[in-house]
């Protein structure tokens, strides 16, 4: 009987690099927040203006504090940033009544309700905006936007048509027919903390490295070059307890051991995988490090032993880089999650969302309003400035995704990475072709 050697395959090579928009080289707290949103206006009130002047030529461009002397008569162009005024929105009001333990308003999923009311605002002023052409429930905080319309005698201004900024006007570079740019793999939540089942971690493993499966699998996986883990690895959620009674249910301990248990479960889970395949390890809301946006990566200490490879990255939350020289973007859900929550829309899914974002020119318009975010003072890290081939947004409830074809050319793959710990599945996405498809590690 003839015995066969197994057949080797080589994986194919990852040209790696992060553009570090995201990360923080100093820290300072002592400044306020307004800054950030007068230098997103500032940053995006050029693009804005081409765009108003193409698209209402004839009209007039004024700054706010130029209504009052104009005429109620004729309508103006406005450029600002839009700040939606909702009742329901966490407040530090609220946080305080918990402290004191006094009766308080049940957390919500939605801070949305008829009772909002939308204003226009720049360095100086502020406007309320009025009128049925703009959907107020389709709009968050944080956007800047220009208004078509007219003041009304009462102050108020009546919107008639209204712009965002638009995609990024820089297209992708081309793609050679022939060259063979192989697969990246994207997971999210794996929530090693309260996720117990490690059947579906070591099948994930053992496919990730090749052994198991069948030539045609094993020659699949060869092709990826590599995984980005889109944060929550270590703790996916985070449970709340009352003030009275908090050290008789969980304590300060428990919560550190199961962190420091679960950090070390993470470190052997990806060790095997990291001397094969290159990993982009994004940190979530719940893990351990800084909880404002941009989330900084994880401390190498934390994985004493993958953090050793070079072919172990850890990344920033948002974050966005390039391989193989397709670019990729995209979070850990924070942004999008919370886009959910403030805007109205109830049967608006994450992946429209996600889309909204690309033509508002921002990744995380709703910082530092309700997302907590680093006070920047001259710019605003989170505006785009590259338009990416792969968007994708991590810890949904379910898969999705798009191709998105933008006025200017720009092709751009949109997805929604479903949590790990509930759903076993992470997503496949051809560099080549930019076609996904997820790829499931259940039990059942």
């Amino acid at each position: 009987m003839e015995i066969r050697s197994p057949s080797a395959y080589r994986r194919r090579s990852c040209k790696f690099k992060d553009f570090e928009q995201f990360k923080i080289c100093s820290k300072n707290f002592n400044v306020q927040y307004h800054r950030i949103y007068n230098a997103r206006l500032a940053a995006l009130k050029d693009h804005l203006l081409q765009k108003a002047k193409a698209k209402w030529a004839e009209c007039e461009v004024v700054i706010l504090s130029e209504l009052v002397e104009k005429s109620e008569d004729n309508n103006y162009i406005v450029i600002g940033t839009l700040y939606k005024h909702q009742e329901l929105k966490p407040s530090i009001l609220h946080e305080l009544t918990k402290e004191l333990q006094l009766p308080t308003h049940l957390s919500r999923t939605n801070y949305a309700s008829f009772k909002d009311i939308l204003f226009l605002e720049d360095d100086a002023l502020r406007v309320k905006l009025v009128g049925n052409h703009m959907n107020i429930q389709s709009v968050v905080t944080g956007i800047v936007c220009a208004v078509f319309g007219h003041q009304l005698e009462n102050g108020e201004f009546d919107v008639i048509d209204w712009c965002y900024p638009g995609y990024t006007s820089n297209l992708a570079k081309s793609i050679k027919p022939l060259e063979q740019l192989g697969k990246i793999l994207i997971i999210s939540g794996l929530d090693l903390v309260n996720n117990t089942q490690s059947l579906n971690l070591n099948l994930f493993s053992e496919w990730v490295t090749g052994m198991i499966g069948s030539s045609v699998i094993q020659t699949e996986v060869a092709s990826i070059v590599c995984i980005i883990i889109a944060g929550n690895s270590i703790r996916g959620s985070i449970e709340t307890y009352s003030h009275e009674g908090y050290f008789e249910t969980k304590t300060h301990e428990t919560n550190y051991k199961q962190t420091t248990i679960s950090a070390h479960k993470l470190d052997n889970f990806l060790l095997p995988i990291v001397q094969c395949c290159s990993i982009v390890l994004m940190p979530g809301e719940f893990d351990p490090t800084c909880h404002t946006l941009p989330q900084q990566s994880l401390h190498p200490c934390i994985l004493s032993q993958s953090s050793r490879f070079k072919s172990f990255y850890g990344a920033t939350n948002p974050w966005i880089g390039s391989v193989n020289s397709r670019i990729v973007a995209g979070s850990s859900g924070q942004p999008i999650l919370d886009i959910m929550k403030v805007a109205g829309l109830v049967n608006a899914s994450p992946l429209t969302w996600l889309e909204q974002t690309l033509d508002w020119r921002h990744y995380a318009p709703t910082a530092p309003d309700t997302v907590p975010a680093y006070p920047f003072c001259s710019t605003d890290p989170f505006i785009m400035t590259e338009c990416p081939d792969i968007y994708f947004a991590g810890n949904m409830d379910k898969y999705d995704t798009k191709l998105l074809t933008a006025n200017q050319g720009q092709t751009i793959r949109l997805i929604c990475i479903p949590k790990f710990s509930e759903t076993q599945t992470a997503v496949l996405v051809d560099l080549q072709d930019l076609q996904t498809s997820p790829i499931s590690f259940g039990c059942s």
